[in-house]
């Protein structure tokens, strides 16, 4: 079953790229720390990469949280609480455009995660047309509900999910009409193998007849390689420039250099499963390779006119012109017509039939 998802999304740019069918999306999150710098240098190197997305996390402290708001790990130095760490990673609407229109610039779908309605408006305001809800959101329904109202295509993410909020979830946008795609995802940080759960990449194309993906916090290229075997079409993967950056999600994360062997990995993979191949028709193809790399059979001594030929005057040699080894048989008990010389290969003419 194909959904093309990939392409629904990647319409919006000015040009869609025909080679994939797999959406790559490079999560920045929260490491650029703050700093606007920062996120313009984490597109440039997700472009660099050859991803097709690069997403990012709106948050805007007074709509989404209150002051008393826990940390899940408390991991800054300079933020006394959640709240301030949740507002020193507010950029501004003129800084939100600018970062869409560079990733604009350099052929990448722009995402950011949004976590409150202001920051669903100013998404809108900015342009962005592709939706990604984060786990911690999928029960949100107004949330959904004004997302879906645009008509666009939503990614939604199932870490913190049980099947009956999803199914909650994924009604609404099938009522809706909007494309979507569901992906598995495990929020564990990092996600050991064992957590990852590829087995509900088929479970959700089942039983929501929409297009799968998989967000992964492994911190390595193999589940998203596996998964793009197992019929993905989406793979978000957090993105770092450096393993020794700061923040909470570096220890989950890609550094570029991997996120480009991830994307290369991906590519090739689309490729392999794209070309199927009829093995017969392949090894008329090889034909005129296998006489270099098979065997013939052949004497191992000088052999007179009239020998009766036993298994023990034969050897197993290169090149695979001559008889192969599965006519030894046909070939024991024959009189040879003709004297042979030692490694020559040996012909239905050279017997007594």
């Amino acid at each position: 079953m194909e959904f093309d998802f990939r392409k629904q999304c990647l319409q919006h740019l000015g040009s869609t790229p025909t080679v994939g069918s797999c959406l790559i999306i490079g999560e920045v999150a929260q490491s650029h720390d703050g700093s606007l710098g920062m996120a313009h240098a984490f597109i440039d190197a997700i472009a660099d990469a050859g991803a097709d997305a690069v997403k990012f996390q709106t948050h805007i402290a007074a709509a989404e949280s209150t002051p008393s708001e826990p940390w899940r790990v408390k991991f800054s130095k300079q933020d006394r609480t959640r709240y301030d760490y949740w507002k020193r990673m507010e950029f501004s609407e003129e800084q939100w455009l600018g970062l869409k229109q560079h990733a604009d610039e350099r052929g990448l779908l722009f995402l950011s995660t949004p976590f409150s309605s202001e920051a669903i408006e100013l998404l809108t305001r900015i342009g962005m047309n592709v939706w990604k809800i984060a786990s911690g959101e999928v029960g949100n329904i107004s949330m959904l509900n004004q997302i879906a109202a645009f008509g666009q295509p939503v990614i939604l993410s199932s870490g913190m999910s049980d099947l009956k909020e999803l199914d909650d979830a994924v009604q609404m946008l099938q009522r809706s009409g909007n494309r979507h795609a569901v992906l598995q995802c495990t929020s564990a940080y990092p996600c050991p193998p064992e957590k990852v759960g590829l087995n509900m990449l088929d479970v959700f194309r089942k039983r929501y007849s929409c297009g799968v993906g998989l967000s992964d916090h492994s911190g390595t290229i193999f589940p998203g390689l596996a998964a793009v075997t197992l019929g993905a079409e989406v793979v978000e993967v957090h993105v770092a420039l450096s393993r020794e950056m700061f923040g909470p999600d570096v220890s989950s994360s890609l550094v570029t250099s991997e996120l480009a062997q991830l994307v290369n990995g991906v590519r090739s993979i689309e490729t392999m499963i794209a070309n199927p191949i009829d093995k017969d028709a392949m090894a008329d193809q090889l034909s005129p390779l296998r006489g270099m790399f098979t065997k013939s059979i052949v004497v191992q001594a000088d052999l007179a006119e009239g020998t009766v030929l036993q298994r023990s005057h034969f050897k197993l040699k290169k090149p695979g012109t001559g008889l192969p080894a599965s006519r030894i048989d046909s070939l024991i008990g024959k009189s040879l017509r003709r004297d042979v010389k030692a490694d020559h290969l040996i012909s239905i003419s050279d017997v007594e039939i």
